[in-house]
């Protein structure tokens, strides 16, 4: 019955295990409004039949004043259709949410928009452009901004879809359920080329996926069939190692984020970064937030709107000074010390090493990287709740 109604109704192949939840869902709303539409249209026609004007010499019909539509049927048919709003609501609203809340397990892949292309980051520092790399049966959440406009993320094959908006990150997460290649189209009128905006989500196998990641060549039958071959196919392994953690530590000392937060969980002019990503903060005003990608980003673009208590408002705005990649490197060095207690020094900084690109960063050594001007702690604190 599912690939019936998937076929009469022109819909793509459910590739990610979210895809056939929504199409049921699809179908329920369909089925009913057409059957709705089915039943009003015979009744329709029985009184345009039955109750037809007639013509000019013949006996007008009498009509009972008394007749009336039950009540019970009024109630009947209101309490049907509020019933079937809510059933519509609650089974959207639980899709919705199982959509928005990633599993704890995910791979991070960071998307950055811009006319017209996608670029895509991953974790150890390698990127793509237009082809998202990514291991099937896994789940994989991107993290995702734009350079310039706003943009849509869509992939047909997941029935997936998440603006893409400049200066914030939004996220989405899938699971592809098989190997294969998937179309990527923007969603969000951008400007001329907006048509031309188009990409691949690659799935492979998590052992060939690992092999991508290490600078393996593809092999033809990694992403099973596809449409035609990419046009930069050449460029399948990745350009480079730099790990984003590392990236996101020296820009974190180029402009000056580590004068004022610390990563040792020690207190300073700012909250340290040690602990933070994913705990409650308590704020000025009492409220609390959860430390999420878009709570930090928020902080670094527009400081003032969310002040953390027990601190000055003393952060300017980093709107047009960091750039998308150094953001999300950021992110990822917040991330890299979330099991850093609040208030011990871990010792080195990193608990893993580096990718061997070279001699290892003074934060290997117990050293505070280059370029990290070491000032004396000053009193603050930050609630952090688990």
């Amino acid at each position: 019955m599912n690939d019936f109604l998937r076929t009469i109704l022109f819909l793509p192949p459910q590739a990610s295990t979210i895809a056939w939840q929504i199409d049921t869902l699809h179908y329920f709303v369909i089925l009913t409004t057409m059957g709705g539409a089915t039943f009003i249209t015979i009744v329709g026609g029985i009184f345009l039949i039955k109750y037809r004007r007639p013509g000019k010499n013949a006996e007008p019909t009498r009509q009972d004043p008394a007749v009336k539509t039950p009540v019970w049927l009024e109630a009947s048919v209101v309490t049907f259709l509020l019933t079937l709003f809510c059933v519509w609501w609650g089974v959207g609203f639980s899709q919705y949410m199982k959509i928005r809340i990633a599993p704890k397990n995910t791979y991070d892949i960071y998307v950055t928009a811009k006319q017209w292309m996608w670029k895509f980051s991953y974790p150890d520092g390698s990127h793509t452009i237009t082809k998202l790399y990514v291991p099937a049966r896994k789940p994989v959440k991107l993290i995702m901004t734009a350079r310039d406009v706003i943009h849509s993320f869509y992939v047909p094959d997941f029935r997936l879809k998440q603006d893409v908006v400049p200066g914030r990150y939004t996220t989405l997460w899938f699971e592809v359920k098989e190997p294969g290649t998937h179309q990527i189209l923007c969603a969000e009128y951008c400007g001329t080329g907006h048509s031309q905006m188009r990409g691949e989500v690659i799935a492979l196998e998590p052992e060939d996926f690992a092999r991508w990641l290490a600078g393996g060549q593809p092999n033809a039958h990694l992403a099973g069939p596809r449409p035609q071959d990419p046009s930069n196919v050449d460029a399948f392994a990745p350009d480079q190692t730099l790990s984003m953690v590392r990236v996101g530590e020296e820009a974190a000392a180029t402009d000056g984020c580590l004068r004022c937060h610390t990563l040792d969980g020690s207190p300073h002019i700012g909250p340290t970064w040690a602990g933070l990503y994913g705990q409650k903060v308590t704020l000025k005003d009492g409220s609390t937030v959860i430390a999420d990608d878009a709570y930090l980003t928020e902080s670094m673009m527009d400081p003032l709107v969310k002040i953390v208590r027990g601190f000055e408002p003393v952060m300017p705005s980093y709107h047009g000074i960091l750039r998308p990649g150094e953001t999300a490197a950021i992110l990822e060095l917040i991330k890299s010390i979330r099991d850093v207690p609040i208030g011990q020094a871990p010792g080195p900084l990193h608990r893993q090493p580096y990718p061997p690109v070279g001699a290892p960063p003074a934060a290997e050594k117990g050293l505070p990287p280059p370029g990290i001007e070491v000032m004396p702690p000053v009193q603050g604190t930050i609630e952090v709740k688990p």
